[in-house]
């Protein structure tokens, strides 16, 4: 029987709004975490610790990172990515759609975000992570899962 290997979890909210009959994203620019640093990702987004939920992963991060209230069940399961980092780590990416949530939202880690801001979903900035712009992607088109290699 071969060896096995631990993969990784992370939790990503899909922070929405509607504004001017648009849907926007909240997204922020990746600084100083060694990893996609200068591209624009979903803020909020973060490693499921030990005995935490990905739900309870989201509502932490959004506090964390954004300074903003989200409870568990205001929380809809939008999307599981399985990515794999060639030679690296392999993940499990659940993505949550949240619609509601207490406070605006902020750059509370400013030596890990640059800048945070709201973008048409339908018209996303050229510098966007590539496994974000999939995700999205398909969020839109309702696909429920994806399987994505980073070379």
């Amino acid at each position: 029987m071969g060896e096995h290997f631990r993969t990784l979890s992370a939790s990503i909210p899909i922070i929405l709004q509607k504004k001017d009959g648009n849907v926007e994203i909240l997204l922020h620019r990746r600084k100083n975490t060694g990893y996609k640093d200068g591209e624009w990702d979903m803020a909020g987004s973060g490693h499921v610790d030990e005995n935490e939920t990905a739900k309870m992963t989201a509502v932490r991060e959004c506090a964390e990172e954004l300074g903003i209230g989200v409870k568990i069940e205001d929380l809809s399961f939008a999307h599981l990515a399985h990515r794999i980092n060639t030679g690296e780590k392999t993940y499990y990416d659940i993505y949550f759609v949240v619609n509601k949530y207490d406070g605006i939202p902020k750059i509370m880690e400013p030596n890990k975000c640059s800048e945070l801001r709201w973008f048409k979903i339908t018209d996303l900035p050229n510098d966007i992570m590539y496994i974000r712009k999939v995700v999205i992607d398909n969020y839109i088109d309702n696909i429920k899962y994806s399987e994505i290699i980073e070379m």
